[in-house]
């Protein structure tokens, strides 16, 4: 398991840093988005890398480890968006926006710790399609909860598959790492 928190931090920050860059580039427009739009964007991430990974052919030139970067940022935006709700003043400081990151970044760890005891570090023995397709079923499930205007009946809510997400492609970050 410590290797696994080692390596999970390692991710964090690169995620971390292509976040603080873009927010340098763009600054918070990204919270005009309602997470229904974030969803579907996170949902385009993971059809590109389920695409490269059956056809092999990239025309676009971003590989799949800056997709599943993507995919761990947007979750983040996403989760904020559920704190904050969409703004149409897209004003968030920096400084807090970064706070903001780092806290669901903590959350997601905590989360992937605790999960991570339980399954016995499954995830290393999963294929990293697999890990793609797990993204891709939670992506559905959450499009399904937005649906339903966030009411679910038995199951976890937005918030939670937006954590599986973040955590999933940290696992596909890890194991592209150490190809």
């Amino acid at each position: 398991m410590r290797k696994t928190n080692k390596q999970y931090d390692s991710i964090i920050e690169i995620c971390a840093e292509i976040f603080t860059k873009k927010m340098k580039d763009y600054g918070s427009a990204w919270r005009i988005l309602r997470t229904s739009s974030l969803t579907d964007q996170i949902f385009i991430k993971a059809k590109r890398i389920r695409t490269l990974e059956e056809t092999e052919v990239n025309k676009v030139g971003e590989d799949i480890r800056s997709e599943y970067i993507g995919i761990v940022n947007y979750c983040i935006m996403a989760l904020v968006q559920l704190e904050l709700g969409y703004k149409e003043n897209t004003e968030l400081p920096f400084d807090e926006s970064l706070k903001l990151y780092n806290k669901y970044f903590v959350l997601a760890k905590e989360l992937m710790q605790n999960k991570n005891h339980d399954y016995g570090e499954a995830w290393r023995d999963m294929r990293l399609s697999s890990l793609t397709d797990l993204i891709l079923m939670k992506l559905l499930r959450t499009k399904q909860i937005e649906d339903n205007k966030g009411k679910t009946i038995i199951s976890e809510g937005i918030d939670a598959n937006y954590f599986d997400m973040i955590n999933y492609a940290v696992f596909a970050l890890i194991k592209l790492e150490n190809v």
